[in-house]
């Protein structure tokens, strides 16, 4: 059959919750038994995500093939258990490099380059890239901020475009609004998502499907308001009431029919129901835990939790297969010294030393690792983290005062340092070590048991590396080295056996854990400190 569309838009504000509506709503169709994949339009000007400040945008999510991403692809794959690519993820820097270049090339035979046709052509190729492949029945399509935005305005129009190619029975719009509920006057308002799909409707489009955020149950007369004015059938103003988790998402918006009314609207059978026992089956241990425990997260973003969003769904991940309620809370590294480590880390049973960029807050990492490995603490190190480790264990066990990484010193140590084939990079955008690179574990270690397998694959997104002119002395002293780049021999993954955990990896674990598929590693992580308690 054709590739189906369907396009998720938002108003009346930001973070409303598209990407989890759209991973939600591809859920339930995949479970009927189609194969869907999710892509979000982001309309800032950058290229990708992948030089922006944590504090800007939240994490950057890296995919298999090396593409930094919005972090809304991380949900996409935890929902799915799909890898996504760069494919799913288009930025208006992007696009607009694309029209560029390809001016200067002449393809445009002399014409003026404009908005329309050259930029909202270029969209509509990028929005049916992943339906023209074939692998998939819907192609579900996330644009990013808010109608009636400046930026969002070629998105829009592009939409606009594509259905009128596509035909009604091949595209669906999703409208994700706001029905707020006003405490003096007692009553849910109805008046902005008018206004909102007024503003979509003074663009060209008409939404199909009206999913409206709420504190408060959408009465009957309510929605009959919000179809009236809105002009959508009454049984497509879907009600998306505040959830205790995202992953109950899907159940609810199951209940509202969502998955049913997008089905009817393309005209694709919906006769078989979504099998989500095994979803259940997860929401029912996250909110049933037989045991629980804390663990803290040292980084330098804590002020914004999204900037290590995939962390912190990893470990609920890992605690509901551990039938554990992990409480995770988010340390400031930079506010952490020899001084006070003890009382900064008292109460915790485990602690993650989290990745990042630069020097702020290093010394406080390494001061809370050195109190994690001599009170036999469970650690768990990832990229900068791992790292940290090492220049600790440089520093306070093989004696080598003046440790350091390259990146944050100049030192005749460099315990950690710049990979030859990056010294002579100055252009910083998507030029790391990025995408998924294979990994040999040895057997019997930590890291072994956890995959159950000797050859894993994962995600990386770094320049800096272990430095392995220094590797024979570390082991010589309990450091282990326990995973290998079977292809270029870097140190993927370090240990000290004799630890109850004390695990650093180079690459990022949790780009890959999944609702059905949770990382081992955060999973034996878990475990580890539960039998360490």
């Amino acid at each position: 059959m054709d590739t189906k569309y369907v396009f998720v838009t938002g108003g009346v504000t930001s973070s409303l919750g598209k990407g989890i509506i759209s991973a939600s709503l591809a859920k339930l169709l995949q479970k009927r038994g189609y194969r869907v994949t999710i892509q979000k339009f982001d309309p800032y000007l950058n290229v990708d995500p992948g030089t922006m400040n944590p504090y800007e945008h939240g994490e950057c999510y890296v995919t298999d093939d090396g593409a930094e991403t919005d972090l809304d692809l991380g949900h996409y794959e935890r929902f799915l258990n799909v890898p996504t690519s760069q494919a799913n993820n288009v930025t208006t820097g992007r696009v607009y490099q694309t029209v560029i270049n390809n001016e200067r090339e002449g393809k445009y035979l002399g014409k003026t380059v404009q908005i329309i046709p050259h930029v909202t052509d270029e969209i509509q190729r990028r929005m049916k890239i992943l339906g023209d492949s074939g692998d998939y029945d819907i192609v579900i399509t996330e644009l990013g901020g808010t109608v009636g935005d400046i930026e969002s305005l070629p998105y829009v129009e592009s939409v606009r475009q594509l259905k009128r190619k596509l035909g009604s029975d091949d595209s669906v719009v999703i409208h994700l609004t706001l029905v707020p509920y006003l405490a003096a006057a007692g009553e849910l308002k109805t008046k902005p998502t008018q206004h909102s799909v007024q503003k979509l409707l003074e663009a060209g489009v008409q939404p199909d499907i009206l999913v409206c955020r709420t504190e408060h149950k959408l009465s009957k007369e309510v929605r009959n308001k919000i179809s009236l004015f809105c002009n959508v059938n009454q049984n497509a103003v879907i009600e998306s009431i505040d959830a205790s988790t995202i992953y109950e998402v899907p159940l609810l918006m199951e209940k509202e029919k969502l998955d049913k009314v997008v089905l009817a609207k393309l005209r694709l059978p919906s006769n078989s129901e979504a099998d989500l026992d095994t979803w259940k089956d997860f929401l029912f241990k996250l909110k049933h835990p037989k045991d629980e425990i804390s663990i803290g997260l040292v980084g330098k973003y804590v002020e914004l939790p999204d900037a290590y969003k995939s962390i912190i769904e990893a470990f609920i991940h890992a605690g509901a297969i551990n039938e554990c309620k992990v409480h995770l809370k988010l340390i400031a590294s930079e506010n952490i010294n020899e001084d006070n480590v003890i009382e900064k880390l008292k109460g915790f049973d485990g602690i993650l030393v989290a990745p990042g960029f630069g020097d702020r807050g290093i010394e406080g990492k390494i001061s809370t690792i050195k109190y994690l490995r001599e009170n036999k603490i469970p650690f768990f190190g990832i990229c900068l983290g791992m790292q940290c480790a090492v220049i600790e264990y440089a520093r306070n066990v093989l004696g080598i005062e003046d440790a350091h990484s390259a990146e944050m010193k100049d030192t005749k140590n460099p315990v950690i340092d710049l990979m030859e084939n990056q010294k002579d990079i100055s252009q910083k955008g998507g030029t790391m070590r990025l995408g998924a690179y294979k990994c040999k574990l040895e057997k019997g270690s930590k890291s072994y048991t956890a995959y159950g397998k000797q050859i894993i694959s994962e995600r990386h997104r770094h320049r800096y590396e272990f430095n392995s002119k220094y590797l024979k002395k570390f082991e010589k002293k309990g450091m282990k080295a326990v995973g290998i780049n079977p292809d270029n021999d870097l140190v993927e993954v370090i240990e000290i056996p004799d630890h109850p955990w004390f695990v650093g990896v180079q690459y990022h674990p949790e780009l890959k854990s999944t609702v059905d598929a949770p990382h081992p590693l955060f999973v034996r992580f878990v475990k580890a400190v539960l039998e360490n308690k």
